[in-house]
Parts: structure tokens; sequence; C-alpha cells
């Protein structure tokens, strides 16, 4: 291991109140809001997929999508 990986980190309360007094509750409060929306973002979603699509790269099909109707009312011709 390298010398830097040895460095002994703060705890977690020193550090926020460190951001705190540098920075503000509000900017900090933002930028960890901002931190958590971007890393939600940036996550994999694959719930809007088709069941084809799952199929296609190998995840099994929505079970809930085979409980809902397979025709729509909208689509009946009278």
């Amino acid at each position: 291991m390298r010398e830097t990986q040895f460095l002994v980190v703060d705890t977690l309360a020193a550090t926020v109140d460190d951001l705190f007094r540098k920075f503000g509750a509000r900017k900090t409060a933002r930028a960890l809001l901002l931190a958590l929306w971007r890393h939600r973002q940036m996550t994999n979603q694959v719930s809007h997929l088709s069941d084809r699509m799952r199929r296609d790269i190998g995840l099994p099909e929505n079970e809930d999508r085979l409980l809902e109707a397979r025709f729509p009312l909208w689509d009946i011709r009278l």
C-alpha cells in the first residue's frame, strides 16, 4: 500500500461541521442534495424497457406487465 492510503480521515460529523462552518448550512445541504440527485440519475433504470428489450439483454420479463390487459379498451372498434 502507498503511504497516502494510511492517512487518517476525520469522522463524518467533523467533516460536515467543517463544511457548515466554511460554506454554510444551505450551500452544504444543497450540494448534498444535488450529489444525491446526480447519483440517482446515473444509475441504470430498466423498468421502462419492453419485455423484448429485456430479453435481448438477458433480463427476465417484467412480471408486472404480464398482469396488465393485453388489449386496451380504446383499441376495441364498434
